[in-house]
């Protein structure tokens, strides 16, 4: 049996998409053919309905499975519509999109099935039981309509990572996206988090699983890690098989939850590479000694989830439980160890105040991260941020539908104020740090940030598109003068201490 993968990726960062190269490689150990359609800019132009349905005839598949997360689904929705009239074949859609939203995906009344949770398992059953004309509608994990009525099924147990078949790379141009990221590749070496964020898929997932099969946390073996042996042997295919990799840089949500599988796998990568690579930590699991090991084994980068600096909105609304002091330790202790520092900051939360705001700025500002990357938040159907949202009466629903990313601009509103506030610091955060900090060029950024915040919504938006260009300018002055700043590097939502970028030149 053929699959046609569709993956759209469009208005946004180029993706790698873990779960299908995943279901890719159970499916062929099972004998099936597997193609593969990344829908993104980056990688080649759009393409037009009749170029679109022309793909589908030249690939001829027996089966059509769209993988979609929820910024995504309007396009998704598009690329089905096209397909629908014309594809005999049943269309499926996955991804985390469908865990909260099954319903409104067959309400669309383009999808004949919907995948809910990990996958690799129950989609490899559906194919088999299709392919011999079985009855498929008693399949955990699955959502359909019949007779007018919308059936979802419990979901099974958690794929067993020990034994998933490794990823099928050859489903994609591998190099081609290699090439596109500038040499960096992604990886995943567990799987889950035992967070409850508020804005977060991750407590919802958990709920879903816990309640179909009447289990507990610890029973439903949520946060799950690949061997190491199995990821040091999916890092040397890449360096055998591919080209102009320069990074390695591991999506986990929690790298270092496991301080012995950390060991163990800081031993065996440097013995196979020098390369460097990049992990995802928590400042609750981080330490001093896996600051040791990650930089003995050629980590560059180390990256924490802050979101805010404000330790009440943290509290109540994010359910994040961690101190400021804790956050800069954690940062302290990456610096130490050599490594570059990272954090993640969102701006635009439900019940957020400019006093909130200026708390996030301050701690950067204090804690001073070798970078932070920033986003406007986005309320996910189904996560306790999005129900906190619509009760708040904070989200504008329309802007909520069109957006394809949470880098352009935020779905909340807050009044005119607060909303032109937050288009300011989202534009131009790196100048904000600087200002609120010690460092020797915090007056010139601090009136440049007094000017700005004066401006009224037609100036601003005069202004705004020429900030990138002043910045870069900007940073060439202070550069010279070997003066350290924060800088916007390597894409629009980024803030990068000029000691780092100058060092890597």
């Amino acid at each position: 049996m053929k699959i046609l993968f569709l993956y759209p990726n469009s208005g946004s960062q180029v993706g790698f998409n873990y779960g299908v190269a995943h279901l890719a490689g159970v499916l062929k150990a099972q004998g099936h053919q597997i193609a593969f359609w990344q829908l993104c800019e980056d990688l080649a132009p759009l393409p037009t309905q009749a170029q679109f349905l022309q793909r589908l005839r030249t690939e001829a598949p027996d089966l059509l499975a769209f993988s979609v997360v929820t910024n995504q689904w309007a396009y998704a929705r598009r690329l089905a519509e096209w397909a629908r009239p014309v594809f005999p074949g049943p269309l499926v859609c996955g991804g985390i999109h469908t865990l909260f939203n099954a319903e409104q995906i067959l309400d669309s009344g383009l999808f004949d099935y919907v995948f809910r949770g990990e996958c690799e398992d129950a989609f490899a059953e559906f194919v088999t039981r299709w392919e011999q004309n079985q009855n498929v509608d008693g399949l955990p994990n699955l959502a359909f309509r019949r007779a007018g009525r919308t059936r979802i099924n419990p979901v099974r147990p958690l794929p067993n990572l020990q034994i998933l078949p490794p990823k099928d790379y050859s489903i994609m141009d591998f190099q081609t996206l290699i090439d596109a990221k500038k040499g960096w590749v992604g990886l995943m070496a567990s799987r889950g988090c035992p967070f409850a964020c508020t804005y977060c898929f991750n407590h919802q997932m958990v709920d879903v699983y816990r309640r179909d099969l009447n289990c507990s946390f610890p029973q439903l073996h949520y946060i799950r890690h690949f061997p190491v042996e199995q990821v040091i042997g999916e890092i040397r295919f890449l360096l055998e098989s591919y080209r102009r990799i320069s990074m390695f840089i591991f999506d986990d949500d929690l790298f270092t939850f496991d301080k012995t599988w950390v060991r163990q796998f800081c031993t065996a990568y440097r013995r196979l590479t020098s390369l460097p690579f990049v992990v995802n930590a928590h400042v609750g699991f981080f330490d001093a000694e896996l600051a040791a090991l990650l930089a003995g084994a050629g980590c560059r980068v180390v990256k924490f989830g802050v979101e805010s600096g404000s330790p009440e909105l943290r509290r109540r609304i994010l359910h994040r439980h961690m101190t400021n002091e804790r956050i800069i330790e954690a940062i302290t202790q990456v610096n130490a160890a050599g490594i570059h520092s990272s954090v993640f900051i969102i701006i635009g939360f439900p019940h957020e105040t400019p006093d909130h705001l200026l708390e996030t700025i301050r701690l950067l500002a204090l804690a001073r991260p070798g970078r932070f990357r920033w986003t406007y938040f986005f309320p996910y159907p189904g996560t306790r941020a999005h129900q906190i949202s619509i009760e708040g009466g904070f989200v504008n629903q329309a802007k909520m539908d069109r957006l394809a990313n949470f880098t352009d601009e935020s779905c909340l509103d807050f009044g005119p104020r607060q909303n032109l506030l937050l288009k300011k610091i989202g534009r131009i955060m790196p100048w904000f740090v600087n200002a609120y900090s010690d460092l020797p060029v915090a007056p010139d950024y601090r009136r440049r940030v007094d000017d700005l915040l004066a401006l009224d919504e037609r100036h601003w938006e005069k202004i705004a598109p020429t900030l990138h260009a002043e910045d870069k300018l900007l940073s060439s002055r202070f550069a010279a003068q070997g003066l350290t700043h924060y800088a916007i590097k390597y894409n629009p939502f980024m803030g990068v201490i000029s000691d780092y970028f100058l060092n890597e030149k």
